[in-house]
């Protein structure tokens, strides 16, 4: 017996049904991002490794996938070399390009390779997929889909500003209620600073970033196990449990880091940020703790998360001065927002949040009775689909119990059934498969039906 196919761990298929979700995710996600001036480009599904090592921080290079080089790829070695060669010095010599991990670094590669095309500040967004060897749970994929935003060549915070807009806009369209969490990474410079461990500040953000993940005990053990003085450590606990208001916080930093002159300059981004965003539908909030652990970047750093639901980040990003400057072009500043669509989508299924026009496709199913019938019924689909209408014609003589289940089963809300008598009167027997009512009506009729739902 044939072994039941199957797809790898972490991935997943989708039905037309859940196509049509994630499709109103993505369509949503685009119009905001056309509103504020965004424009789209797609970069390739694998980079040349040189593109993308280095850039996530030594736990972000174990996620990268990486291909096999085609050919002889043991081409010039022994097979003692093979056998004696460890693991990852094996995979620079086998493997040459990668999986992206996401769309921001292949984003700087795209802006460093077409700078010449370009008119700064330049804004683009891509909805593409990218591949992470993770370990597969709820809300965790080995493929999943980021819908990128990102602003290169301007160091206004206005651009912070809109990307919070373009977050608070989006969840409004989805009826989602969320936390936007805003941080900055001049702040945690600052405060490893305050703790005299300034040296270590990137074994400090990996470690409060997993705070919601792992509780403040577990966070502390990996800070004591990274090296951090048990002095240090206390002297970070009243930052980690600071709470009040965005206001009262920004106070308390601004005593707390009068001395670091990076430190100030965060909580002062901070401040403008936050006094520009009154009038949100959503929830913001300045979370010391937020840390974001890739190592790129350098400013404001944003997280958003579900209110009504328990799940991991759902939106992510922030400002990456440095990032193009690894590949040949210093000084150019970027900032930019990541929506995880493949969360999202377990949070619309969840609170059930779609609208009933972006799941159902087919509007219309006219019935076949045959040639005659056919030919009448396929002007007028003609004419339906030319006033929008998405509807189709069952292609096969069939049994009208096994056309009218065809038409439960995809959930067409309307069937059009014409026979010798409607073909007389030149009419259809429109029939709502909600209510069960059927009527006779002209075809302007039915298209004016099924417009007004």
């Amino acid at each position: 017996m044939a072994q039941k196919p199957s797809i790898p761990k972490g991935t997943r298929d989708f039905s037309p049904v859940e196509m049509a979700k994630r499709n109103y995710i993505f369509n949503t996600i685009k119009d905001v991002y056309a509103l504020y001036g965004f424009q789209q480009i797609e970069t390739p599904a694998m980079e040349n490794l040189s593109t993308l090592m280095g850039k996530y921080g030594e736990e972000g290079d174990k996620l990268l996938f990486k291909i096999l080089n085609s050919g002889d790829f043991l081409h010039g070695m022994t097979a003692d070399e093979v056998a004696n060669t460890s693991t990852l010095k094996l995979a620079s010599k086998f493997c040459e390009k990668g999986l992206r991990y996401d769309l921001t670094v292949p984003f700087a590669r795209y802006v460093v390779q077409h700078r010449e095309e370009l008119a700064l500040p330049f804004k683009r967004y891509q909805i593409q997929p990218v591949w992470r060897a993770d370990r597969p749970q709820k809300g965790r994929y080995r493929e999943f889909y980021q819908c990128d935003a990102d602003v290169v060549g301007s160091e206004s915070l206005l651009n912070e500003v809109e990307l919070m807009q373009i977050v608070d806009t989006v969840f409004t369209r989805f009826g989602v209620r969320v936390c936007i969490k805003i941080n900055n990474r001049k702040i945690l410079t600052g405060i490893a600073e305050m703790i005299g461990q300034a040296d270590k500040i990137v074994d400090i953000t990996v470690a409060i970033d997993k705070l919601d993940k792992i509780g403040l005990d577990a966070v502390n053990e990996e800070l004591a196990n990274d090296g951090i003085p048990a002095d240090a450590i206390e002297k970070l606990q009243p930052i980690i449990k600071l709470s009040g208001s965005n206001a009262e916080k920004l106070q308390t930093m601004k005593e707390v880091l009068k001395d670091s002159e990076i430190g100030i300059k965060g909580v002062e981004e901070c401040e403008y940020i936050l006094s520009k965003l009154n009038g949100l539908n959503n929830e913001i909030e300045l979370d010391l703790t937020l840390a974001r652990g890739l190592n790129y970047y350098t400013g404001a750093i944003f997280e958003v998360k579900a209110l009504d639901v328990q799940i991991g980040s759902i939106t992510g990003g922030g400002r990456y001065d440095n990032l193009t400057g690894i590949f040949g072009m210093p000084g150019l500043s970027g900032v930019g927002i990541s929506f995880g669509a493949d969360r999202i989508f377990d949070v619309l299924n969840q609170l059930d949040l779609y609208p009933k026009e972006a799941v159902n496709a087919t509007q219309l199913l006219f019935v076949n009775f045959g040639e005659a019938e056919t030919d009448f019924c396929l002007p007028i689909l003609a004419k339906v689909r030319a006033a929008g209408i998405r509807a189709e014609i069952f292609p096969d003589l069939a049994k009208m119990k096994k056309q009218m289940s065809y038409a439960n089963a995809k959930q067409i809300p309307f069937v059009a059934i014409v026979g010798e008598s409607e073909m007389a009167e030149c009419k259809v027997n429109l029939k709502n498969m909600t209510t069960g009512e059927q009527q006779m009506v002209t075809p302007e009729e039915l298209i004016d039906i099924i417009v007004k739902g």
